[in-house]
């Protein structure tokens, strides 16, 4: 890159990052959120870093070319992906530019260059995954480092075996492209470290009458829409480029695979038909901002009352359900829950009303009894010599009843690695002393083996508790046990009023569409909705707002193919991947 052009972009990125961090740690200091800062900060400095070693990024004349594909991939991923800009239709060509680079690097390096073409593919991911999830450093900036960073590199792992197949069966290339990528999909919903949000098929949430075959086939089969659209893309692209082929067979194909999916879905839109009986439901949204309110100086008692106070003017004798949202309050002893103070009010205020069902998220811990099985959770605490209390804190739901004095508990168990959970900690247990030494712990918070549900006589609901609502098949496992509606208990606050808590909700629609259940959502600063059985989105409240909502929605009982069959197309895509590695190592083996 000609000097004029690369020194004072080197200036610009460097004043832009100074500038964001210097903001972010001034707001930090004035108990002020970020919003949008984390992403002009996370592309201004890795544009930086990208400028400064440019020269060395690569000793192909074509790096600068490679460079421009590789940005122009991340960012059509990122702009695809929900609410940054509704263009959903970008994922479809999103991967073209990174597969031209592929393809040249191993015609201009004469062979698999792993090296050459992971430094293109991880600048491509980083860049999807800052413009797509840039929000988690409103959390914590260190783990939305990680979830950026560590995510890329992972997700250039499928990339480089995809390149290192294509060298040595070139005719199962592109086969490979489609089922290591949708491998990586599939193991990255199931271990520890899982960080499922940029999984492709979610990229459609947004637009649910495109993908109403989600009951069919879940997200798996929107990432296989995806993937062989853009194997089709390069294709049309190729015809296009070499003037000898044909650029109309190729044009109808990939026309073909992207229209013909989505007018069956926009068919089967039209024609859904909501089933079930219907059930009165109150989402109550108290509004406390969870960095520095919520936790820490509004009292129990006073947030307590914002909740009945929202509660009371909609709750009548013909509700079934009222909804708070996660960690509604707590600390809650599971084997008496009925003494907390909190849930004593409760039932009091709603004393009328005694089949009226009350569904919450609360904060809660178990103590284990002497001889009692413990968890992996299991902490303790020495209250005299020979006196060791073991207990595990939960993030939990429970049901009450005014008119019943039964408590139904359930333990959320798709846990965030992180806060809730330190992924293998029999790998990482060195990081015990420094994270005791910051007041956190490395024990987690327990869960339970299997997904279970709230039962009454109004009916049977999933108990979703907000990560969890993001894996379709997990959910499936609540409607296996009866669940007739999905309830989403969650606090999206603490990313602030970014892309985050908008795509989060958006991500229930999915599981409206793959199970056909009508889901209520209660989120403590928004978005709380409705969501019926073809996944639209009802009476969403506004962002950072105290309010409550009332709607009907229907328990449902059929059982879709999805449910039935989970994830069948990632599995198919595993066992495919298997044989393509086999015959990878084996061709390797006989070239050497």
């Amino acid at each position: 890159m000609k000097n004029n052009i690369r020194i004072p972009s080197i200036v610009v990125l460097a004043l832009i990052s100074v500038w964001m961090a210097f903001d972010m740690v001034r707001r930090n200091n004035e108990e002020l959120l970020w919003g949008y800062r984390p992403l002009v900060f996370f592309l201004a400095f890795w544009g930086l870093l990208v400028l400064l070693f440019e020269q060395r990024f690569s000793a192909s004349p074509n790096r600068l070319r490679w460079l421009g594909l590789s940005t122009l991939s991340g960012v059509l991923l990122g702009v695809g992906f929900p609410d940054i800009i509704p263009l959903p239709f970008l994922m479809f060509i999103g991967f073209v530019p990174m597969l031209m680079v592929e393809r040249e690097i191993s015609t201009d390096w004469g062979g698999a260059d792993r090296w050459e073409l992971f430094k293109f593919a991880y600048h491509a991911f980083v860049v999807w995954n800052v413009i797509a999830t840039y929000w988690v450093a409103n959390t914590a900036f260190v783990a939305g480092i990680f979830a950026i960073w560590v995510n890329a590199l992972l997700m250039s792992i499928p990339f480089l075996l995809f390149h290192t197949t294509r060298q040595y069966v070139p005719r199962l290339g592109y086969l490979a492209f489609i089922a290591y990528w949708l491998t990586f999909e599939y193991v990255h919903l199931r271990w520890e470290l899982t960080w499922p949000w940029l999984t492709l098929g979610n990229s459609f949430a947004e637009f649910p009458a495109f993908i109403q075959w989600y009951e069919f086939t879940g997200v798996f089969g929107g990432g296989l829409w995806i993937l062989l659209a853009n194997v089709l893309a390069l294709r049309l692209w190729g015809a296009y480029r070499n003037r000898q082929q044909p650029v109309l067979w190729p044009a109808i194909r990939f026309g073909a695979w992207i229209l013909v999916p989505a007018l069956i879905s926009v068919a089967m839109y039209s024609g859904h038909e909501e089933q079930g009986v219907e059930r009165d439901v109150v989402v109550v949204q108290p509004n406390f901002e969870p960095h520095y309110e919520k936790f820490d100086r509004v009292p129990e008692q006073e947030q307590v009352t914002r909740f009945l106070e929202l509660s009371i003017p909609l709750v009548d004798e013909n509700t079934d359900y009222l909804l708070f949202p996660e960690t509604s309050f707590g600390l809650v002893e599971t084997s008496q829950p009925n003494s907390y103070p909190a849930i004593q009010r409760i039932r009091s205020t709603f004393r009328e009303f005694p089949g009226l069902n009350i569904i919450s998220g609360i904060d809660a811990y178990n103590i284990f009894e002497p001889g009692e099985p413990r968890s992996r959770a299991v902490r303790e605490q020495v209250r005299r010599p020979g006196d060791t209390l073991f207990y595990e804190i939960l993030n939990a739901a429970i049901q009450i009843q005014p008119g019943n004095q039964d408590v139904q508990l359930y333990r959320k168990s798709k846990l965030v690695p992180g806060p809730e959970i330190l992924p293998y900690r029999g790998i990482f247990f060195f990081l015990k002393p420094l994270i005791e030494k910051l007041e956190g712990t490395t024990a987690g918070v327990g869960t339970q083996p299997e997904r279970s549900v709230m039962s009454s006589q109004a009916g049977k609901v999933a108990p979703a508790i907000c990560y969890e609502s993001v894996f379709g098949e997990y959910v499936t496992g609540y409607i296996k046990k009866g669940a007739q509606a999905i309830f989403i208990m969650t606090n999206d606050g603490w990313w602030d009023n970014t892309a985050g808590h908008r795509q989060h909700l958006y991500f229930a629609s999915l599981r409206a569409i793959e199970t056909r259940r009508a889901i209520a959502r209660s989120a403590n600063t928004g978005i709380s909705a409705f969501i019926n059985q073809r996944g639209d989105i009802l009476q969403p409240t506004r962002y950072d707002e105290p309010v409550a909502i009332k709607g009907s929605i229907r328990f449902n009982d059929a059982i879709t193919f999805y449910i039935r069959w989970g994830d069948a197309i990632a599995r198919v895509a595993l066992f495919a991947a298997i044989i393509l590695l086999l015959n990878t190592f084996v061709r390797s083996r006989m070239k050497e």
